[in-house]
């Protein structure tokens, strides 16, 4: 497997305006006020209820119209390539992307091929997000249970969103480390997913980059794919596969970062 990606060093280190220092990949710079928090038992993942169904699409229709402003103004994204998510992705995929943008993760893929709805695998603690955090689940979140009878109704509620021709988002990095230029270890659990599926994989890369005489960087995203598990593996061989090669592309695309706004330093446990 390949090394990952320290990132860039720019040559005037006064351009990166902070320094974190990190003692493993797992540490957590983005924590909400609800850390903690856990599914309640009677969670429910798929609402029939026509009244509840209805204000997600509303939702997800009002959310969008604010990502494109929030996503392409504010954060000044563009995005290269997206023209083979909408050639291959309205049968049902999974999307995974590195995780760098606290707001951005959950607002720019609503602007790439608004016409493939997204539903987003994602920690409960992203519940207690001031405002936007219990609008969440009618938003298109799947929230990750940590019951063995709540993850068979999880497991169920990610098939039936693909099998339906929606786009599942997954960030297999599980944590946000905000501007981070590199691409950190992940495992394989999450490529179960289109395994058990036998649905076409994308991946999003966010690259940083120099934006004339501004201290925050522009923004490109790359999107990659279609990655598909190869069948003459067993499943666990394909997971592992799926994620080498689409790890491996975001490795590649990354080295396209060229302005570092926030420097990531290993701690030196010596």
């Amino acid at each position: 497997m390949k090394i990952p990606n320290k990132g860039p060093s720019p040559a005037d280190d006064s351009a990166s305006k902070e320094t974190r220092v990190y003692r493993s990949f797992a540490d957590d710079f983005t924590e909400s006020r609800r850390q903690d928090q856990k599914l309640p038992p009677d969670y429910k993942w798929i609402h029939t209820n026509i009244i509840y169904r209805s204000a997600s699409v509303l939702l997800d229709l009002i959310l969008s119209a604010f990502a494109w402003p929030f996503s392409r103004l504010w954060l000044h994204v563009r995005v290269e390539n997206s023209e083979i998510l909408k050639k291959y992705g309205k049968d049902g995929c999974f999307i995974y992307g590195n995780h760098t943008q606290p707001m951005g993760d959950a607002f720019t893929p609503l602007t790439i091929v608004p016409s493939i709805r997204k539903y987003y695998i994602a920690s409960p603690s992203n519940f207690g997000i001031p405002i936007l955090g219990p609008l969440l689940p009618c938003a298109g979140a799947l929230p990750i249970p940590d019951t063995v009878g709540g993850m068979k109704q999880f497991n169920r509620a990610v098939r039936r969103r693909v099998t339906e021709g929606r786009a599942v988002m997954v960030y297999p990095e599980a944590h946000v480390w905000p501007w981070y230029t590199g691409i950190r270890p992940f495992p394989d659990t999450s490529f179960a997913y289109p395994v058990d599926c036998g649905k076409p994989s994308f991946c999003l890369t966010t690259t940083y980059h120099e934006r004339g005489n501004s201290r925050k960087p522009g923004i490109t995203i790359y999107v990659d794919g279609p990655f598909y598990p190869d069948s003459a593996l067993n499943k666990k061989q394909q997971r592992e596969k799926l994620r080498d090669e689409i790890r491996n592309r975001m490795i590649d695309r990354s080295a396209a970062s060229t302005f570092e706004y926030v420097r990531y330093i290993k701690e030196n446990c010596d």
